[in-house]
């Protein structure tokens, strides 16, 4: 697709598809695509604290509003917020513009259906179709079938009472000290307030968005931060949000991370344990370590792999009738709670676990083998399958027959202009040279 990736619409700031002219093409496309026969329509949209979030927020408006959908502005919230409050208002589907963990000058466009589920790949190939073909160019209501807009002031609070519901009934965090590194994004006001409310000792930090420094050197993708202040502050646990809001990094007492894969093992055991882990399955990406499937095994819960993407998991999720599954990045969906990745979600349940079990967080990740495994992210101008490239192709089998045990997995992002290397097996520094062999290949030939 031409606009669309993995994670929705994403790019440059003022550059296209991120203009404030494509927004509106986009607004109206949106509009058109999803409106219901009958009735008045209505679609939200909730954006994170990037700078560019007012001018796409704005033409997105516009456009939607010339097509005669109504528009209920949220402002700053988490993306899981959004898909939560588009549910609790019933409205026809929701929008968060934001890039997620990428840096301040990039940004997005993504849908949520009116069920809090990301668009189908049909859906979404409908509003490029509407974008580009022109049809919609003579499409102009008037009068009174003109939208508007209006901005819903309470429902950071709807989503904090949510969350909060999530935690079990009876159980308080008095005496549980906590920092939360709000990576100056979606969060700043979510999750220090949810812990706060249930008792718990709150350091927060990262939590002054300005427009500019969300990611900067922050959260999920650079939790040195957070390491830094549980070890200073003697805390329980670290917490550590990406832009958005999406996913969340932990660090243990001990300022060790703890990833999306050791969480998802060690809330699958409390969930089989008390009979909640449905049909015994966890669902996660090809990206999750092979020592984590190797402990699901031993433990009794069957692992599925997808394709590296949140919506891939959800979908499959739903296929497989299963109520827990993620990312090792940090994206971990509790289907019972939300329906997408939550971060504000996921650090209750796992200080819930930690509650429960009286254990700290780093005796309950101390199980979870995790075998070695080098990511590597390799700029390229634009992204294109790597089957195109001969000697990209030769490098890879060359470098399998040279691993021998384990695993290789080269494949262009859906979020950034990179193609990512992923290799594991039983040596770092084995797998760390057959890395950087592969990448240099994609340099020399992709780059």
């Amino acid at each position: 697709m031409k606009l669309f990736g993995t994670d929705g619409i994403r790019g440059r700031a003022n550059q296209s598809p991120m203009t404030g002219e494509m927004a509106f093409e986009i607004g109206r496309a949106a509009a058109y695509v999803l409106k219901k026969k009958h009735g008045r329509n209505m679609i939200l949209i909730g954006k994170d604290t990037r700078l560019s979030g007012y001018m796409l927020e704005s033409a997105l408006t516009s456009g939607m509003c010339s097509m005669g959908m109504d528009v209920v502005l949220v402002g700053p919230m988490p993306t899981p917020g959004i898909a939560f409050v588009t549910r609790s208002l019933r409205v026809d589907a929701g929008i968060v513009i934001s890039a997620s963990h990428n840096p301040y000058d990039d940004n997005g466009i993504k849908f949520f259906s009116s069920e809090g589920f990301k668009l189908p790949d049909s859906i979404e190939r409908e509003i490029e179709d509407a974008v580009f073909s022109g049809r919609l160019k003579n499409i102009r209501p008037l009068g009174s079938e003109i939208g508007k807009a209006h901005r819903v002031d309470d429902a950071a609070g709807r989503y904090i009472e949510y969350v909060k519901a999530t935690f079990p009934k009876g159980m308080t965090l008095e005496g549980v000290k906590v920092v939360v590194d709000c990576a100056n994004g979606a969060t700043y006001k979510i999750t220090p307030f949810v812990l706060d409310e249930l008792g718990a000792e709150v350091i927060a930090i990262n939590n002054k968005p300005d427009g500019k420094n969300i990611n900067a050197g922050c959260g999920s993708t650079h939790p040195q931060a957070m390491q830094r202040e549980v070890l200073k502050h003697k805390a329980h646990i670290g917490i550590a949000h990406d832009g958005d809001g999406d996913r969340t990094i932990f660090c243990d007492e001990k300022g060790e991370i703890i990833d999306g894969d050791k969480i998802m093992a060690i809330c699958a055991i409390d969930m089989k344990k008390e009979k909640r882990l449905k049909n015994n399955i966890v669902v996660t990406t090809v990206m999750s370590n092979l020592g984590f499937e190797v402990f699901l095994k031993k433990s009794g819960i069957k692992m599925v792999r997808t394709q590296v993407g949140d919506r891939y998991v959800v979908e499959e999720m739903l296929r497989q009738g299963c109520n827990l599954g993620g990312e090792q990045s940090g994206h971990i969906v509790f289907m019972d709670h939300n329906t997408t990745g939550d971060g504000a979600i996921s650090a209750l349940q796992v200080l819930a676990v930690m509650c429960k079990t009286g254990k700290p967080l780093s005796k309950l990740a101390s199980g979870i083998p995790i075998y070695p495994q080098v990511l590597l992210n390799v700029p390229v101008p634009k992204p294109k399958s790597i089957e195109k490239f001969p000697a990209v192709m030769s490098a890879i089998k060359k470098a399998e027959h040279q691993l021998k045990s384990g695993r290789i997995l080269v494949r262009p992002s859906g979020t950034e202009p990179k193609i990512r290397v992923m290799v594991e097996g039983s040596s770092m520094h084995k797998i760390t040279a057959i890395a950087e062999g592969i990448a240099e290949v994609i340099k020399s030939n992709m780059a």
